[in-house]
């Protein structure tokens, strides 16, 4: 297939892109600067968001496009400048998506948009699937309501539309784990918040496997949970994570010292909420890593 990606260079853009040129697949990787990347066979570099930029013609003909455009949630105090650019980049990004689309004469078949599991507002008794409702308030609700919201746009021209609502995504280098196993690896992990906080995660290998069975599976559309089937909570991940580093689990860190520490992005470990990928487990997806201790153990091997 002929595949165009947003974010291609990315956590979660990396990791799919080695994935699809195994595979065989024709990648398009959309970039700001397309004269410091050099292409190679299957793999090609398309200038996109400046101003005479017109990516849309190097794409026609393609299959499949993949927008994970959008600046990280993790690397920085959320101040009001900085949730601007959250929220801007990815509506940004989409929009412009939505823009190339419209100027090809013969549309995708299907866009795989990325999307959070912030979109259901956090909560320690409820259970959320991809039936549930937007329940919350917060930055992140509102960002990912937004996001969805503009992404549905490409249904106008019948092109399947696939929201990936991504949990906490596990790898080692990148993403929320270093910082959560760097008190562990120092001897001074424990419980972060209450502990009672859920965790809805899944294993980077598990996101780029999801993302292919959404391309081949032609019925799957709208939104799909990209979790494990078994979330944890914030007590049970430390002792895990604590076990699987052979490091005690033993020093607390007080709500209150995160959030005055982080500010408001303290929300994302201090609150959460239980995420069951019901989609992908009636589609047949099997997963990877159904449970935390094989992951963690893989990914700290």
């Amino acid at each position: 297939m002929r595949i165009a990606i947003t974010g291609g260079t990315g956590f979660v853009g990396s990791a799919l892109t080695k994935k699809l040129l195994e595979n065989g697949h024709e990648l398009f990787i959309l970039t700001r600067n397309a004269g410091n990347k050099q292409n190679s066979k299957n793999l090609y570099y398309v200038q996109w968001l400046n101003k005479a930029d017109s990516p849309e013609d190097e794409l026609e003909g393609i299959d499949v496009f993949i927008n994970l455009a959008g600046e990280s949630i993790n690397s920085g105090r959320w101040t009001l400048e900085r949730k601007k650019r959250i929220f801007n980049s990815r509506i940004t990004a989409t929009k412009e998506v939505l823009r190339i689309i419209s100027r090809l004469a013969e549309k995708p078949y299907t866009l795989i948009n990325a999307s959070a599991v912030g979109y259901y507002g956090t909560s320690e008794n409820e259970t959320f699937t991809e039936v549930s409702k937007n329940a919350g308030s917060d930055f992140l609700a509102e960002t990912v309501r937004r996001w969805e919201m503009e992404a549905s746009k490409a249904e106008e021209w019948e092109v399947r539309t696939i929201f990936c609502r991504f949990g906490i995504i596990l790898e080692k280098n990148e993403g929320a784990l270093p910082r959560m196993a760097l008190p562990y690896k120092l001897f001074a992990g424990g419980t972060v918040g209450s502990g009672c906080q859920w965790v809805s995660w899944i294993h980077l290998n598990d996101v780029v496997s999801g993302i292919l069975f959404c391309i081949e599976k032609e019925q799957l559309q709208g939104p799909v949970n990209f979790t494990s089937p078994n979330p944890v909570t914030m007590y049970e991940f430390g002792q895990i994570l604590g076990e699987v580093l052979h490091r005690p689990h033993w020093i607390p860190a007080p709500g209150f010292a995160l959030k005055i520490v982080l500010g408001e992005m303290s929300t994302l470990v201090l609150e959460g909420q239980k995420v069951l990928p019901k989609k992908l487990t009636a589609y047949g997806y099997e997963f990877l890593f159904k449970s935390l201790k094989p992951a963690l153990t893989d990914i700290y091997l």
